[in-house]
């Protein structure tokens, strides 16, 4: 104090203390990100030629059978059951080999092909949605992994890093996906590409579970040819 007056602080208003704050967390924010961006650790994968032998752990390879001949366990086994089936032409431009999110569908058996057999490309793990007959510790973990509760209304466990393939599909062939595996693409080299796809007509809206590797790993995946 200089002669008994107390010295007066100038107080932005609330405004620009406001404005000041939101400043700041835009700063953090971005500060974040490329930080992230600076971490994130590509993993390359190479692909494995689909076949009934090699895809078993992740759904069906089914190709070309006579005309005539009687269904069967070389046919795709599907479940439907749980709403109005959608089989449609499916129109996908810029899909190059990189991927970072993977995709299941809990409700129901999926089929993807390319119209005209040109080759194509699937990340995919294995199913992990927590079922009646799975041993949930008292953690609330499977396996010693943690489990997530989706959506959608069913818990599943997050994919590992270390559980993701990548298969290469060509010809006259198509995929049929089991119940929660997790998938990533079609991917191509193409421009562009049509596929038929046989789901559900709400699968898209009401049971679509994401798992964001580069948010939750720090990874993403590119396919090495």
């Amino acid at each position: 104090m200089f002669g008994g007056t107390a010295a007066v602080r100038f107080r932005p208003p609330p405004s620009l203390w406001s404005g000041r704050r939101s400043l700041g967390r835009v700063r953090a924010e971005k500060t974040a990100r490329l930080s992230m961006a600076a971490t994130v650790k590509e993993v390359k994968l190479k692909p494995v030629e689909a076949t009934p032998e090699t895809f078993k752990d992740f759904g069906q390879v089914v190709g070309a059978s006579p005309d005539g001949e009687e269904f069967g366990p070389q046919d795709a086994q599907l479940d439907l059951s749980r709403g109005t089936p959608r089989f449609y032409i499916m129109h996908l431009e810029d899909r190059p080999l990189k991927f970072s999110t993977i995709t299941h569908h809990a409700s129901v058996t999926q089929c993807l092909g390319s119209i005209g057999g040109h080759p194509w490309y699937l990340g995919v793990a294995k199913p992990s949605i927590v079922g009646p007959s799975d041993e949930v510790k008292k953690d609330g973990s499977v396996d010693g992994r943690n489990i997530k509760d989706s959506p959608w209304g069913h818990s599943y466990v997050p994919p590992a890093v270390d559980d993701v393939q990548v298969f290469r599909i060509e010809g006259s062939k198509f995929l049929k996906l089991n119940h929660g595996t997790w998938h990533a693409g079609p991917l191509f080299k193409a421009d562009s590409m049509d596929f038929y796809n046989l789901e559900l007509s709400n699968t898209n809206v009401v049971d679509h579970t994401t798992h964001n590797f580069r948010k939750k790993n720090g990874v993403i995946f590119s396919i090495e040819e």
